[in-house]
């Protein structure tokens, strides 16, 4: 099949197909004589693949590297189980970071109802909602 009828039946653009084979997530297809590309039937289940590790939140490296091992070792699935294991740990580093800054924001929010803009100093600071370092009332939990 051709690349736009790849394109169609994946689900993707011409332009993220050619970006795959850049990349090394999908291989080069064979040319036929009139030099446009021909796709294998199995490239839709490569691209699925490549979406829906995508959609794990895996990237593009890592979707390149898990194909390699497959096509080099076998099955990878102890990879992937350590790649999502990384990645998991990584997001639950995020998350505590959102809850710690959600609070701090809840935190301004609050100090926003019990200051007076007329007492804003207009000199050095900016907004008295937002304290500084080098302000007189530092923000704390």
């Amino acid at each position: 099949m051709r690349i736009g009828e790849l394109a169609a039946a994946a689900g993707v653009t011409t332009k993220a197909i050619r970006f795959y084979e850049t990349t090394g997530v999908l291989p080069a297809p064979a040319r036929q004589a009139s030099g446009y590309r021909q796709y294998d039937p199995d490239a839709i289940e490569r691209l699925e693949f490549v979406r829906a590790a995508q959609a794990a939140g895996l990237t593009l490296a890592q979707i390149a590297d898990v194909i390699s091992v497959r096509d080099s070792s076998g099955p990878p699935c102890r990879h992937v189980a350590g790649l999502l294991e990384d990645h998991a740990a990584d997001l639950e580093r995020r998350i505590a970071e959102l809850v710690a800054l959600l609070e701090q924001v809840r935190l301004l929010r609050e100090r926003a109802t019990t200051l007076d803009p007329a007492e804003c100093p207009r000199a050095s600071q900016v907004c008295h909602i937002i304290p500084t370092a080098g302000g007189k009332r530092a923000l704390r939990s």
